[in-house]
């Protein structure tokens, strides 16, 4: 792949950058600021789902991930298949980085958007609509953070080498999973390999019926390199690559991973070899002792994103980097920074054709303590880009994103939490496995897209009990079709998601328990959005999630997790009310250290459903859903050394 001279010129300007920041003097010393406090920022909309949830949750696909949460859902299947929405909002619509590096999106609308193992996860942070100015370009409706571990995340200071290795085997096409990961430490380089692998069989819906084409067949491998000097300055790189390669139900030619099947009996099912990809590259520089003002970080990024689904194929490439310094002020920090970004999507089997965009971004994000009751977080970020569509056409436009929000303290137990932002989307690729097909492409009335958001909540902390309720309200307007019918790419579309998010948790010495629910009303064009309204989001309507944990013994835990979806009859076909119960228990014997031994039980009651966030779930003349796995027993051992 050959970048354009543009986007040559824009990602090294943002690297040269970093030489142009000047050292100041004094540095000051800072506490946690109560606006970047859990409580407030999960207001806000801004959710993290730490290393221990992970741990607790034991992740083998991104919808493990978010189990128990209700604002974030993901649709079933494989693990090409699975797509994360954001309070009914696709993520191809959020700006979603790993490790800082930005990623683009999938590129044929049957798979999901960015293929994850999360083997080593350590956190994922979610922005639901009001992103900060430093979350990147193109966070319409907010932003998915993903970050993995590094050696020392593993690794006493005083060890120099480590690792582990784990199985887990169960009944209903589980198969086996197996995971490896190898790391150490010495004289500031630092170093880690893995690789995961799982292999199994088409796995039982609740009534006992075989899903074609659910097999699992993943392969992911990561390394990550660092130094660091003993004055703080870390330079790391890291390579990672992840590939679904299992037989995938397709009709037509076409694999479908998303759907159970068609109904008309001229397309029947057939299993092909699909193919999925995400390989990245990521070279980052940090500062863990600045002095003074100077706190620079650096980022160089180069990821593609590839599928081959039968008739058609298509990558996905992103060369990306940004450049940013934190200041420390007295009451707060002030971070500044230029990014750039040049992406392709290109046909490349079945059809031909490739667009191009360019991206250059400056942005400042200022999060201040300015008395004991007020709390804000505001930024502001410009972006211009450049597009090339396939047929020559080239589109310029800048804009400005800006946000705000405050966190109000009323009394010693009750908080008010508030949020605006408005930000600038700019153009967007086509379906890379598409371009051109069937009819060349138009852009004709082809143009930038923006969004609107906002939020305003209350939260009540009193003793172990955490209350918390927020209204949200994120509307983009003019998204260009991604998907173009008739190949016409101006044609433009609104989405707006509003309603209610609300948690009640409560937290002891040896265990938690937590309910969210989240109303989400999705619409298009001001009509409750379809099934299949790819790129764009799906009629999620009302989600309870549940999530609890206990220590029996210190060595000993239970706990799980558990989905309720309400009936949402706003859809041309009523969609289902489902409840889904997973269980686990987690032992590491006193005698054998490092060993931990886990049991899960999945849908306990052998539910028969489809996820939420499915595609096509209000087509029943046409589409079969995907339905979930029934009742499924897994059993994991993972040794630490």
């Amino acid at each position: 792949m050959t970048f354009t001279n543009r986007g040559a010129l824009l990602l090294t300007t943002a690297i040269c950058a970093a030489s142009s920041v000047s050292a100041q003097d004094d540095a000051t010393f800072l506490g946690t600021l109560r606006i970047e406090s859990e409580q407030a920022q999960s207001l806000l909309g801004n959710t993290e789902i730490t290393e221990e949830e992970l741990d607790d949750r034991a992740p083998a696909s991104v919808a493990d991930v978010f189990s128990g949460e209700s604002s974030v859902t993901v649709s079933g299947g494989a693990a090409m298949a699975q797509k994360v929405l954001v309070n009914g909002v696709e993520e191809s619509l959020l700006s979603v980085t790993i490790d800082g590096a930005r990623q683009n999106k999938g590129a044929f609308h049957h798979t999901g958007n960015v293929l994850i193992d999360p083997y080593l996860l350590k956190r994922v942070e979610v922005s639901e609509g009001i992103a900060p100015a430093d979350a990147g370009p193109g966070a319409l409706g907010g932003a998915l953070a993903y970050t993995t571990k590094d050696a020392r995340d593993l690794l006493d200071l005083d060890d120099p080498f480590g690792g582990m290795i784990g199985v887990t085997t169960g009944d209903n096409g589980t198969g086996v999973r197996r995971n490896m990961a190898l790391y150490g430490q010495q004289g500031g380089f630092e170093w880690l390999l893995s690789a995961s692998r799982q292999t199994g069989d088409d796995y039982e819906d609740g009534d006992g019926d075989e899903v074609e084409g659910t097999e699992a067949d993943l392969t992911s491998y990561m390394l990550k390199l660092g130094y660091t000097t003993k004055s703080g300055k870390r330079l790391t790189f890291a390579a990672s690559e992840t590939e679904d390669t299992g037989g995938r139900a397709s009709q037509g030619g076409f694999i479908r991973s998303d759907f159970g099947g068609l109904v008309s009996a001229s397309r029947p099912t057939t299993i092909i070899d699909g193919y999925a990809r995400r390989s990245s590259y990521t070279l980052s520089y940090t500062d863990e002792n600045p002095q003074g003002w100077f706190a620079p970080s650096a980022q160089l990024t180069y990821n593609e994103q590839e599928v081959d689904v039968g008739a058609v194929s298509g990558v996905n490439y992103s060369l990306s980097g940004n450049v940013e310094n934190e200041f420390h002020l007295a009451n707060g920090t002030l971070t500044a920074g230029i990014d750039a970004f040049d992406e392709s999507a290109v046909a490349t089997e079945g059809t031909s054709g490739s667009e191009n965009h360019q991206n250059v971004g400056l942005y400042a994000q200022a999060r201040q303590d300015l008395n004991d009751r007020l709390s804000v977080s505001y930024g502001l970020r410009y972006d211009y880009q450049w597009f090339e569509g396939t047929d020559g056409s080239d589109f310029e436009e800048g804009g400005f994103s800006g946000n705000a929000a405050l966190d109000y303290v009323l009394t010693d137990t009750l908080t008010l939490n508030a949020g605006l932002a408005t930000t600038f989307g700019g153009f967007a690729l086509g379906e890379a496995a598409l371009v051109n097909y069937g009819s060349d492409w138009t852009y004709d009335d082809f143009g930038a897209s923006r969004s609107n958001s906002a939020r305003i909540g209350l939260r009540w902390n009193s003793g172990p009990w955490a209350i918390s309720g927020a209204l949200f309200h994120t509307e983009i307007n003019n998204v260009n079709a991604v998907l173009p019918s008739g190949g016409d790419r101006g044609a433009q579309a609104d989405v707006t998601t509003r309603g209610f998010d609300g948690s009640l948790a409560y937290n002891w010495d040896r265990g938690f328990a937590k309910v969210n629910y989240t109303h989400a009303n999705v619409t298009l064009d001001d009509d409750t959005i379809s099934g299949t309204s790819y790129y764009l989001g799906r009629p999620v309507g009302s989600i309870m999630g549940l999530e609890a944990g206990y220590d029996i013994h210190d060595n000993w835990r239970v706990g799980g997790t558990a989905e309720i979806a309400f009936e949402n009859d706003s859809t041309d076909t009523d969609l289902p009310a489902y409840e889904v119960l997973n269980l686990y228990t987690t032992y590491q014997p006193a005698a054998l250290n490092g060993l931990e031994l886990r049991m899960d039980i999945k849908n306990v009651f052998d539910e028969q459903y489809a996820s939420r966030s499915s595609d096509g779930l209000d087509y029943t003349g046409s589409v079969i859903p995907l339905y979930e796995p029934g009742r499924t027993f897994t059993v994991s051992a993972t040794m630490r050394f």
